[in-house]
Parts: structure tokens; sequence; C-alpha cells
């Protein structure tokens, strides 16, 4: 072995009496400048004689060093790019992102990114927010679709713009998403991306309305389907547009940690800034609120928090000082949320669940949480949200494509994240791949190319998944276009239902298709006409046509949905269909929002997915949940958007629940809303 020697005097006189008195030993090095030692390389037993020579003030062993370089992270972006091998990179196409704006500044931004606007702050400096409530998302976003550095977006020559509509927090409201998203098409983008949303899963929210324009004006846009999956009737506005292409998420193959309480499983997202969830036993959960009060003695467990109040970084930095061992973060809203620690190294891991899953948590008394580590094929993210949409029963979302722990751009580096968000920049730079290779092409014709090529994911419903995992190389080059790439009946009244839908397929290539179709499998009271074998020539359409008949008596009442199969001699393609029966387990009332105007009075806003007979709005005093008295009674209610004022004197400062109830048919619907007043 070899041993550092540090000696007093000259290193040069000690290194010549070792070779006179220890013969065996050798003088590997000298050092007489930084260091006043010598370096011995010998057997254990002749090194141990070395301590008997005066010289010698210190020894040390020698070590193994490595370089402190790190493993160059893996992107998502490459598994869509690889099949392209680079011959199409969205060179000249103008992309728009609108989000919390973007970090220029990063190294893998600079090149491609060309301005903006910004609608929270009106001016032309669509930076992330820096300060209190600072963002990452819009970098993120913005990376997936165009990087061009150490990572490659899936359009890394992309032109990038940004359109900052949310601010602080990641907060903003529907006016600013519609003021940028007015800007973006008047700066003539070619592809907008919307990783944004809220929970009006119906057609007729303004903001949807906004993106049904930007695209009948020339603009293809992606829209995020929404994190408040699995549950089905999910998709929040404006992923709820009938025209624009709404992203589901799907988690690649991976290996994630999953938190085992009373026989549940429950994944958990660390915060951007944590350190791995790597747990290696069992502990308790102790239950901390918000965190704004004193959390007690926690060590030696997991400590679960309310989202609010307080940062992040303040509620874990409380945990580990009071012993934790870990903390969780459950949301104060519907679905799961992204956050980040403030720059702030905390030695124990910070993560994320839902607010359902927290809820459920705390439900779970005297529970201990083991960490166990979950092996997930390509499949469904849980958080995904899911369609139909209310009032056309449309089917949502239309394809699905990577979103758990994307690694992207974020200010300062590079940070994984995972949600529909994520998702939905995979296609948007998919989008500006397939305009590149065919300028010309409408929206509607991107969107066509994207769901045709699309790859079905076993066991999951159109509702879930559309027509599939996104196909790089099939949405440049398609095999055929198949318009609509949906059927829907939509809702079944008569006894007996018949309904055809014509088929447009479009065959772009140069050599002829020989396509036929297959029946869906049947169901009880259904029967189905599919095409026979149709020819269709190079650059030629065909219409071809699907009916169904319904014996209202015989189906069964709710969503009934499948894939009418289309096949060639070397593909397959699946045709997603719905119709719905009677009624189905949807919120009757989303979106409702309440606020004082200048003339003194409340307006209010709210979305009504069916048409009702009565409709009223009481207030509750929050916590206490006092009457504070009714605000409205509507009757003969329309479905859609319902807006208005209301008139009146009263004090209504403060924290309110809001209850919605709905009358229709003889039966009641209620929905709460928190609201916040203000005088």
């Amino acid at each position: 072995m070899t041993i550092i020697i540090e000696v007093e005097g000259s290193p040069s006189e000690f290194a010549a009496d070792v070779e006179s008195r220890l013969p065996r030993l050798e003088i590997v090095a000298q050092y007489d400048t930084i260091f006043n030692g010598v370096a011995v390389r010998g057997k254990v037993e002749e090194l141990e004689k070395l301590s008997r020579m005066d010289a010698i003030t210190n020894q040390y062993p020698v070590q193994t060093y490595t370089t402190l370089k790190q493993e160059a992270p893996t992107f998502s972006t490459d598994i869509i790019r690889e099949p392209l091998a680079g011959s199409f990179t969205g060179k000249g196409v103008k992309v728009g992102v609108i989000d919390t704006g973007i970090d220029y500044a990063h190294p893998d931004l600079q090149l491609n990114y060309r301005g903006g606007f910004d609608t929270v702050d009106f001016d032309n400096d669509p930076m992330e927010t820096r300060a209190d409530g600072a963002t990452l998302h819009g970098t993120h976003v913005a990376g997936v679709i165009g990087a061009n550095g150490q990572m490659r977006g899936v359009a890394p020559d992309a032109e990038i713009y940004a359109y900052r509509a949310l601010g602080p927090g990641g907060m903003g409201s529907s006016v600013q998403v519609i003021a940028a998203l007015e800007e973006a098409v008047k700066e003539g983008m070619d592809v907008i991306n919307l990783s944004l949303g809220n929970d009006v899963n119906g057609p007729d929210w303004p903001t949807t309305h906004a993106v049904n324009r930007a695209i009948e004006l020339g603009t293809t846009v992606i829209v995020a389907a929404g994190n408040s999956g699995p549950d089905a009737w999910t998709v929040g506005s404006p992923a709820t547009s009938s025209e624009a292409i709404t992203v589901g998420a799907v988690a690649l193959p991976s290996e994630v940690a999953v938190l085992s309480v009373a026989r549940r499983e429950i994944p958990v997202q660390t915060l951007v800034g944590s350190k791995n969830w790597d747990l290696k036993r069992k502990y308790p959960l102790h239950f901390a609120g918000t965190g704004e009060q004193g959390i007690g003695d926690v060590r030696g467990k997991i400590v679960v928090f309310e989202r609010g109040v307080i940062p992040f970084t303040e509620k874990a930095m409380k945990a580990y000082q009071a012993g934790a061992e870990a903390v969780l973060i459950y949301n104060n809203e519907k679905g799961r949320f992204q956050g980040s620690l403030d720059g702030l190294s905390i030695p124990i891991p910070v993560a994320a669940v839902s607010k359902e899953e927290g809820q459920w948590l705390i439900e779970q008394k005297d529970q201990w949480a083991a960490t166990e580590w979950e092996s997930l094929g390509e499949q469904m993210a849980p958080f995904s949200s899911r369609g139909p949409t209310t009032t056309n029963w449309a089917i949502k979302p239309d394809v699905v494509a990577p979103g758990v722990n994307i690694m992207s751009t974020v200010p300062g580096g590079y940070a994984p994240l995972q949600g529909t968000s994520m998702a939905a920049p995979h296609v948007a730079g998919l989008a500006a791949l397939v305009i590149e290779a065919h300028p010309d092409w409408s929206p509607a014709k991107v969107k066509q190319a994207i769901m045709s090529s699309a790859d079905l994911l076993d066991g999951y419903l159109p509702t879930e998944q559309g027509t599939g995992f996104i196909d790089a190389t099939g949405a440049i080059e398609p095999d055929v276009l198949i318009d609509p790439g949906a059927l829907e009946f939509g809702r079944i009244e008569d006894e007996f239902f018949r309904e055809t839908k014509v088929i447009t397929i479009t065959n772009p290539t140069d050599d002829p298709v020989e396509i036929r179709a297959k029946q869906p499998n049947i169901k009880p009271g259904e029967s189905w006409s599919v095409p026979s074998t149709v020819t269709i020539g190079p650059g030629e359409s065909r219409e071809v046509s699907v009916e169904l008949r319904l014996s209202k008596a015989f189906v069964e009442d709710g969503v009934h949905q499948g894939y009418v199969t289309l096949e060639s001699f070397s593909e397959t393609y699946e045709i997603p269909y719905l119709y719905m029966k009677e009624s189905a387990d949807f919120a009757k009332v989303t979106g409702l929002e309440l606020s004082p105007n200048l003339d003194g009075e409340l307006t209010y806003r709210f979305y009504l997915s069916e048409g009702a007979d009565n409709v009223t709005i009481d207030l509750y005093r929050a916590g206490t949940m006092m009457a504070a008295g009714q605000l409205l009674e509507l009757k003969d209610v329309e479905a859609g958007m319902v807006e208005g004022t209301i008139k009146g004197d009263r004090d209504l400062g403060g924290a309110y629940v809001a209850v919605v109830t709905v009358e229709r048919d003889d039966q009641e619907y209620s929905e709460t809303f928190p609201v916040l007043l203000n005088n």
C-alpha cells in the first residue's frame, strides 16, 4: 500500500534516510511547495517501521478520488426525437408559450428565444417571477418544446416566444390568459401551448371560446388536460375546446417511490430542490395543519402539512428542526401541484400529494407509512384528467404524451416536474415538427396527423387516452388522415336512436392504400354498420359512413365508449366513439366566481352542465358555517355559462363557503365553493 507522510525538515533528507534504513520501502514522490512530505509504498509490516522515525509529524492513507462530473440527465424529449434522426427540428416555426413566463437567460433557451409579452405587468419582459412567489413552470414547459443546449427539446430549432399570463405563485385570471392569446395570435404564432386550466368541464367558458377563435385564425393550439384525475369529467377549460389538441399524461417506464399506508399506495412527488425520497424504514405520520403554529416533537416521524399560509420551505425547515424524517405537503385544492424549495438546502425529503390523498392520510389515525418502490411501465398517470366534457358530451383528451418526472430547464438549471403541463409541450413541439414538414397544413390537418398516428395503450378508455400515445414519425409522415378523429353521438334520449357519422379518410402518400373496418365490440341494445373495404388513391380522399343504432330499453344508463377499428395492410387506426344514455355522475355546476364591482354590486359567473328548473346560491361563513343568507335564485336556467350581477348593500367581506343548489326534474344537486370577498 501507499501512504503519504508529513515531515519536519527537508523531505529529500527524510527520503534519503528512509532509503538507507528501510530499503524495502519505495519513495514514490516528494512534496516541498504546498505540502512538506513524501509518498511511500511498501508492505504494511515495513510501513509500520516508519513510526520509529522522529521526523514524522503525520501520516495519511492514499485515497482514491474521482471527478465530480454528474451523469447527464435523461430527457424524455430524446425519446420523441430519436426516430426522426434530426430530419425535422422545428426550424422557422414560431411557438408561443402562454404560462408563467420564461427564464430566457437560461443557456439552453437563449438561442431560440425571440420575445413575447407580459399580460400580468403589461410590458415586454415575460421573465419568470423571481421574488416572492417565484415560478419555474413556464421555463420547464419551454425547455420541453425547444431547448437547444445540454437539453434538446422536441423541436430544438423552433422560435420560442413567451407570454406571461400567470404571475407570482403561478396564478392568473381568464382575462390575462385571453389577453396573452390575443398577443400571440397577433404576433403570428404557428403553435401555442397552454399548460394551464381550471375545473370548468364544459365547452362554453370564455377561455375555451378564445382558444377556438385562435385556431379559426390559423394557429394550432395545444392544451393540457388538467391534473384532477383519475375521476371522469375532470378535464377543465380551455382543454374542453373541441378544436384544440388536448393532452393527457403518461408515465414512461420508470421506478417511483410510493408511500404504503393502510394497504393503500400513494405516489410521492418530491419538490424541486428537495433531496430524493429515500426512506428505508416505516415511520409514523404526524399532522401539523398549515404549519403556522408550533408543530411539537416530531422526532422520527413524517410530518404532513396542508398547503397554504406559509411557504413550503418554512414548513420543511420547521419540521427538520423539530426532528422530522420527511415532509409531505398536500394540496389545498383539487388535484396535484408542482412546488419548489427556495434555494435552501434541507437535509430531509419534501414531497407533494393531492388534496384527496392528504385528507385520506389524516383519517388514518396512528398509522405508520412505509416507502416502497414501484416499477411502472408505459401507463396513464393517475393525476391526468379524464373526459368526457359536459353539455356536448365530447371525448377528451385527444392524445397522451410523457408527463411523469419530466426533466427540463428551470431557472438555474434542470429539474423534474410532472403533470399534464409537462405532457402538452411534447405535443406542441411535435406540432412544430409537423408544420415544418407541411407548412401549408391547417390546424385541423395538424390535429388529424397527430391523432391518426397515435398508438393506443392497452387497457385504457377513450376518455382517458383519446387515440393514444403520440408517434412523431407517424405524425410527420402519416399514412392516412382521419377526420373527425372521434365519433361523438351525444346524449341519447330517443327510444330508438339511429345516427350516421361520415368519416373522411385522406391518403397523403404516393401509393394507394386499402382500408377495411371492423365492428366494435357489441353491447346490449347496440348495432353498428361499418364500411366494407375501400381503396384510396395517392393524394385522394374518400368518405365512409359509420352508423350506430340503439334500442334505448336495452342500453344501460351512463357513458358508453370504445373504438371503431380501421385496418390497412400495415397499420391499425382506432377511432374513439362515445354516447351517453340519460345521465351520469358529473358535476352539475362548476367554476363559480363571485366578486364585487365598482358600482357596489356583486358579479357572479358559473357553468351549468345541464339546464335547471331552479338554481340558488347560499353563503356560509368559512370555519363556523353560520348562514350569511341567500345571494341568488334563478328559474328555468339554460345549460352553459351563467353570469350577471346581484344588487344590494350588504357587507360581505371575508371568507365564505358558497353552496350552489341545482334543481332539475324533481332532483336536487349541490356543489360547494370556497369564496373570498373583499369589501
